[in-house]
């Protein structure tokens, strides 16, 4: 049953946002920066970035820390609108589109608000296919001029609810909560179509050896870099 009543989402929303906050309040919180002043939770020297992210890694960035001027493109269906109240409870500013609904529109508030904000995408969206980099974060870099930061998450003992494509990842109580940022991407500015794909696949490799990385630290595999921000602000 779909509730559409926008009071009662609003109110639910509000609620899980509460929940989540809960959660990770149990959690040891780990952000790490492979570059320093570019986490999204401490003030990055006053440039903007536009992080990509997993959709599957949504609730680590959102309850990690908290985003410092920070929007995000959050979907036009259902589950977008919850995803939406829960952003705004938390200091987000959600913007309102897909590829296939107000795609056109939520470019242009994206182009506005990456010149006052940090943007977050999470770029495989609700759809997938499941961690694709979709061309658009890299246009949206190349028409603003601002930087694509690499984000990955993880946990050393998480919950993967299964949903029609994406295992979030829910840390449980007590666990440990990780997020990676890579290192900033530059891509020049008002490329063609064409010349986008070499920086989509640029940034496809980032963001595999990022989550295989951050994955190996979750599990004990590999040490943490002594570039960690113990716990997010």
């Amino acid at each position: 049953m779909k509730i559409r009543n926008r009071n009662i989402i609003r109110l639910v929303a509000r609620i899980v946002a509460w929940i989540n906050r809960c959660l990770y309040a149990t959690c040891r919180l780990r952000v790490i920066e492979s570059v320093p002043h570019s986490s999204p939770y401490a003030p990055t020297n006053g440039e903007m970035f536009i992080y990509c992210n997993w959709h599957d890694g949504i609730l680590n960035s959102m309850f990690c820390g908290k985003p410092l001027t920070m929007s995000a493109l959050t979907s036009r269906h259902a589950d977008g609108e919850y995803v939406a109240v829960v952003m705004d409870a938390i200091g987000i500013l959600p913007i309102r589109g897909s590829n296939n609904h107000g795609g056109a529109t939520a470019a242009k508030q994206l182009m506005s608000a990456a010149s006052k904000f940090h943007v977050t995408i999470t770029t495989d969206g609700p759809r997938g296919p499941r961690r694709v980099v979709k061309p658009g974060i890299v246009f949206l870099a190349s028409q603003t001029g601002r930087r694509i930061l690499p984000v990955a998450c993880s946990g050393s003992n998480a919950w993967h609810p299964r949903g029609r494509w994406t295992d979030m990842v829910v840390p449980l109580p007590f666990s440990t909560a990780y997020v990676l940022g890579g290192v900033p991407m530059s891509v020049p500015p008002n490329l063609s179509k064409e010349e986008l794909a070499p920086y989509r696949d640029a940034l496809q490799r980032q963001m595999d050896e990022l989550q295989e990385r951050i994955d190996a630290i979750a599990a004990g595999r590999e040490a943490e870099p002594a570039l960690t921000l113990a716990k997010a602000a």
